[in-house]
């Protein structure tokens, strides 16, 4: 990451996973916020909740999803950094 741009660490952790469903969910936590998230990986939805504070990590969210769905699992915990502060 270039120098000078604000960055956030964001924490997740996986708390379900259902092939059958097509569903993961988890929790993330970033800069004092904390969201519940559902990750429909057949369809491409996220749905992140509680909406205060939503807009600063939905984006990074999803991307980090997109990329990683494949590796993630039930009681891990993962970084990823969103590039914003907040």
């Amino acid at each position: 990451m270039a120098r000078g741009l604000p960055s956030t660490t964001a924490q997740l952790r996986v708390l379900q996973q259902s092939f059958e469903q097509k569903l993961l969910q988890g929790e993330v936590a970033a800069g004092g916020f904390r969201w519940t998230f559902r990750w429909h990986f057949d369809r491409g939805e996220l749905v992140v909740e509680p909406s205060l504070g939503r807009a600063l990590i939905q984006d990074a969210l999803l991307r980090f999803l997109v990329r990683s769905d494949h590796q993630l699992e039930p009681g891990g915990d993962y970084l990823f950094t969103v590039r914003a502060s907040f």
